[in-house]
């Protein structure tokens, strides 16, 4: 059972690589305190005026941990997946500190199985999420994609010929190719959200929900 934290909990990270750089990065322009730490001197000081705080140690050492306060963390990031036995035993140090919750970055199913047993609660594999998301967008039929664990997908596309020029209920999208419309964008204006009675142009985007499946073959309709 994952325990629950605050939202603007201070984040912990490890590994100040692609991965690691960029989840500091953007957690620290979402105001999130944030101390990351890396073996890497020169990573730690690029960093340091980007992110809350840095620190360079080894995070393989649970005392460099201690030191640095890792188990009054309620939230920590290991990002040094490429490196499989670091990634275990950082994890394995993080469990044994007490860190209610535990992301960390897997390169194969192998390593993440080992990941979850060792006591990661949420285990992430962005090269084969990204691969996913960009075979859908080649495809030329979505602008964006984003599939969830549950195969329960959200993408952004146009709509097809069909549903253009009356409501959504009259359409039949839901109860003839089981995707929900959630949100629509006009030109020059935000996204809002779809309702019964939304009425869909030639010139706007749709954000839809559904199966993986459902989604590619309402995203096959003529356009």
């Amino acid at each position: 059972m994952v325990e629950m934290v605050r939202g603007d909990a201070p984040v912990l990270v490890i590994g100040l690589g692609r991965f690691g750089a960029a989840c500091a990065g953007e957690l620290d322009r979402l105001d999130r305190e944030v101390l990351a730490i890396d073996e890497n001197l020169e990573l730690v000081q690029k960093w340091s005026d980007r992110v809350t705080h840095t620190v360079q140690g080894d995070a393989r050492n649970i005392d460099a941990l201690r030191q640095i306060g890792a188990q009054d963390f309620q939230v920590a990031v290991v990002a040094v997946g490429s490196l499989i036995e670091a990634s275990v035993l950082i994890t394995a140090n993080l469990v044994d500190l007490k860190v209610p919750q535990i992301w960390a970055k897997a390169v194969s199913q192998s390593h993440g199985k080992i990941l979850a047993r060792v006591g990661a609660n949420h285990v992430i594999y962005p090269e084969r999420e990204a691969g996913e998301r960009v075979a859908h967008l080649v495809s030329g039929r979505m602008l964006d994609f984003i599939r969830f664990d549950d195969d329960f997908v959200l993408a952004k596309m146009y709509p097809p010929k069909f549903i253009r020029g009356i409501g959504l209920n009259e359409s039949g999208v839901r109860t003839k190719y089981k995707v929900t419309v959630v949100g629509v964008k006009s030109p020059g204006k935000p996204f809002r959200y779809a309702e019964a009675d939304t009425v869909v142009t030639n010139h706007d985007l749709i954000i839809v929900s559904g199966t993986n499946s459902d989604i590619e073959r309402f995203a096959s309709l003529d356009r």
